[in-house]
């Protein structure tokens, strides 16, 4: 048996030769590039309004920064973003600042790190659960 499988876009593609089962149900989340795009400008306004130490925030603005750069690509390149996002992540979990934050900064990190997909998933184990 041969698969002849062009271009798929999905949050969950399942591609089997014979029987699957899958327990508990699959799901998946699709982001836009302008959705991710504008979660870069929610955060940068979360960040002007969120207190850092001067180092920190200066820190937090150049990485975000160079984000919005590779974000606005003609084809963004979701592995060159990923580390820098999980820096950003990284930083503003060490600085406090996620763990008192609400949909500011949480938020916008949820979108870009579901943009990201599987290269996305570290960043989401580092953000709290807003409940």
């Amino acid at each position: 048996m041969t698969f002849n499988i062009g271009d798929q876009h999905a949050g969950i593609i399942n591609n089997v030769a014979g029987d699957q089962h899958n327990a508990g149900g699959q799901q998946g989340m699709v982001v836009p590039v302008q959705e991710a795009q504008r979660a870069v400008r929610e955060l940068r306004d979360g960040l002007t309004s969120t207190t850092l130490h001067a180092s920190a925030a200066a820190e937090a603005h150049a990485q975000l920064a160079e984000i919005d750069t590779a974000m606005h690509a003609p084809k963004p390149d979701r592995s060159r973003i990923a580390p820098i996002l999980k820096r950003l992540t990284q930083l503003l979990v060490a600085a406090g600042s996620l763990s008192t934050a609400s949909t500011a900064l949480i938020g916008p990190l949820q979108t870009l790190a579901c943009w990201l997909g599987t290269l996305g998933v570290p960043i989401l184990h580092m953000l709290p659960v807003l409940g």
